[in-house]
């Protein structure tokens, strides 16, 4: 079963390691950031480490408004969140009961999302009969071009995987593949025929991807799987200048079902 209308004015603030993101730092209303290059290895964490420290916070700190929507209603498990960024998805899912994996390129980043969790347990813990609250999350820096779980989960989830250097293909079929039996793979990302007309990304048509060309490269049209979303959502952006326009946004959601008896 799918999801094919269209929403309006959902998402806010996109977080995740690579590609295009709609608020860095001091950008609440919904600002587009330029498309970002990604390299491969030690250099993308190069990159990506001198990035983050070139600004004391790179984006909201604010959950992803679809992994909000999509994941809420699900029950609490193993998660794994690629390309956490400086864990604003990851602490959310944390907070809902889950146990989580957060994967990034950026050293930087993963201690900023420490801190965080950090100040996060501590808020927590103040309202908290039982005492401090332990961590739900492991932190755990890797190139996602190169990178294998080597485990499985309730919930996998990839948010605005864009890069210009760093192919989308390998790191979503290694997502679709740490699904377990049950489990739900979300994806979330910039439509490719609806970016906004500043920026960059217009010359990087390939870091951008549909829901099915998603579903073609992931196999999520076959037996094992069955497609929960599969949609476009449209937001209002603001550009640079203070110039606004309306974009979209591909949501898919799709189940691993469970092996037959």
């Amino acid at each position: 079963m799918s999801e094919h209308a269209a929403h309006r004015n959902e998402a806010q603030h996109p977080e995740s390691q690579h590609g295009m993101h709609d608020a860095g730092p001091g950008h609440s209303d919904g600002t587009l950031a330029e498309g970002l290059a990604v390299h491969s290895g030690a250099d993308a964490a190069a990159i990506w480490d001198d990035r983050y420290r070139s600004k004391p916070q790179m984006w909201s700190g604010k959950p992803n408004p679809q992994l909000v929507r999509e994941a809420g209603g699900l029950r609490p498990g193993k998660a794994l969140d690629l390309g956490c960024g400086e864990g604003a998805d990851a602490i959310w899912l944390a907070q809902q009961g889950w146990t989580v994996t957060a994967v990034d390129v950026s050293a930087v980043a993963l201690d900023r999302a420490r801190s965080h969790e950090k100040a996060a347990l501590a808020r927590e813990s103040v309202h908290a009969a039982e005492g401090a609250i332990e961590s739900r999350i492991t932190w755990q820096q890797a190139d996602l071009d190169q990178w294998q779980p080597g485990d499985s989960f309730d919930l996998v989830t990839s948010q605005f995987l864009h890069s210009q250097e760093l192919a989308w293909q390998g790191p979503l079929r290694t997502a679709a593949a740490a699904v377990k039996r049950g489990g739900t793979l979300l994806v979330v990302g910039h439509h490719p025929d609806r970016l906004p007309p500043w920026g960059g990304g217009h010359d990087h048509q390939g870091m951008f991807y549909t829901c099915d060309e998603l579903v073609q490269e992931l196999g999520l049209d076959g037996p094992e799987w069955q497609l929960e979303v599969q949609t476009s959502r449209e937001r209002p952006v603001t550009g640079p200048d203070g110039e606004h326009a309306t974009i979209a946004d591909i949501v898919l959601r799709a189940t691993r079902l469970p092996e037959l008896p």
